[in-house]
């Protein structure tokens, strides 16, 4: 028997993988939500957190959850739209509204000495943000290792402007369009839409992403009674002691608006949330009707950016992009490896365990929350059972 698309034994079959994270400990929760064909099967299970008054609160679509990297293509996004208004132009130097970044100098060596520089060899553009080619980024190394990477954490984050002020006085990794690197183009693009559209980061987005897609539990914090909807987040059990740590609960950091709202990752969202943006993206750009992204930014969001040269000195370790490559804030597939997502699916995943991917070969949106500190790592067993469990469940 098919549903929308998909098998009543494959659904079973995905659903069971759900309640084993639930059973096993390794989640109090999940919830995901598969579309294909225009039907929509939501599968939750489990509860919003192990302790406490979330331990008997069910999972569920409207549950709140803080998508950490997920927040990046919806950055890019909101981006998007002021370049649909002609607000921001893709290639043109963003130095007019980040003055911070104008006449930037590059480490002569990575590893190198802070005042040991050469000029950038051209400006830093819009482009260069939305596909992590801006010459700066996270790069996961140990403190005293590498100078830049200890004076990037290092940055104050009291206010967007101080923030800003920091990162340009700092060298860039490598040259604008060199290779891509990761994460804090995304901050930089949340201070862009603020200083473009003059108001806060969280009010521009709100206005250009969440009210015409209806996403009423997508912010920077949550407040009031959807606390009581907002799922505790753990991290990896201890090694020294084998108990669960809490890493953010109810009354945790995003009980309360922050100082700086992070493009890298500071949103909360809902997986109903989410699918109205993902399934935006898949039907080119509109929502029930009505266009919110122009069918040629989506495109551009949904495209690999990066050239055979930049794949091939980028990523966080050896062949991080041999299968993928990355559009305007997500990764792009290139290549398909076994059974899981088309060549052209597009999406990304979080730090606490939430996942996303769109695949339009297939008409289809897979996305799964839940709240565990690296469990958006999809080498997890936990994404590579459900990823082809996906697939098996497709029936045409």
């Amino acid at each position: 028997m098919a549903t929308g698309g998909f098998s009543s034994k494959g659904l079973a079959r995905v659903r069971e993988l759900l309640a084993h994270q639930v059973e096993s400990g390794f989640v109090p929760g999940v919830v995901g939500v598969l579309a294909r064909h225009g039907e929509v099967h939501v599968e939750a299970t489990g509860t919003l957190a192990f302790e406490g008054a979330g331990a008997g609160t069910p999972m569920a679509a409207d549950t709140i959850c803080r998508t950490a990297s997920m927040t990046k293509p919806l950055v890019a996004a909101c981006a998007m739209t002021l370049v649909d208004d002609r607000t921001l132009r893709l290639d043109d130097p963003v130095d007019d509204l980040l003055p911070e970044l104008a006449n930037m100098t590059v480490l002569a060596d990575f590893h190198g000495p802070l005042d040991d520089t050469v000029p950038a060899r051209r400006p830093i553009t819009l482009r260069n943000l939305l596909a992590y080619t801006c010459g700066i980024g996270v790069i996961p190394t140990k403190p005293g290792k590498v100078p830049l990477i200890d004076a990037l954490n290092a940055l104050d984050y009291s206010t967007p402007d101080e923030w800003m002020r920091g990162l340009g006085e700092l060298p860039l990794a490598y040259q604008p369009g060199e290779r891509w690197m990761y994460d804090t183009a995304s901050n930089v693009t949340g201070v862009l839409i603020a200083r473009a559209t003059g108001m806060s980061f969280g009010d521009a987005f709100r206005e250009r992403i969440c009210e015409p897609l209806g996403m009423e539990d997508t912010a920077f914090s949550v407040s009031g009674e959807d606390i009581a909807r907002l799922a505790t987040a753990y991290q990896r059990d201890s090694p020294a002691t084998g108990e669960r740590v809490v890493d953010d609960g109810p009354d945790g950091r995003w009980s309360r608006p922050p100082v700086f709202e992070s493009g890298g990752g500071g949103l909360v969202s809902t997986a109903q949330d989410y699918f109205a943006f993902a399934a935006a993206l898949l039907a080119g750009g509109s929502h029930r009707g009505q266009r919110v992204f122009s069918r040629s930014s989506v495109t551009l969001m949904t495209t690999d950016q990066l050239t055979p040269a930049q794949r091939a000195v980028s990523g966080f370790w050896p062949g991080f992009f041999n299968e993928m490559g990355w559009g305007f804030g997500m990764s792009v597939l290139t290549h398909r490896s076994g059974l899981g997502p088309s060549v052209g699916s597009y999406g990304w995943s979080g730090f606490y365990g939430t996942a996303w991917y769109n695949d339009p070969a297939e008409d289809l949106t897979a996305l799964f929350f839940m709240q565990r500190g690296h469990a958006g790592d999809q080498r997890l067993p936990v994404w590579q059972d459900l990823w082809p469990a996906v697939y098996q469940a497709i029936e045409d």
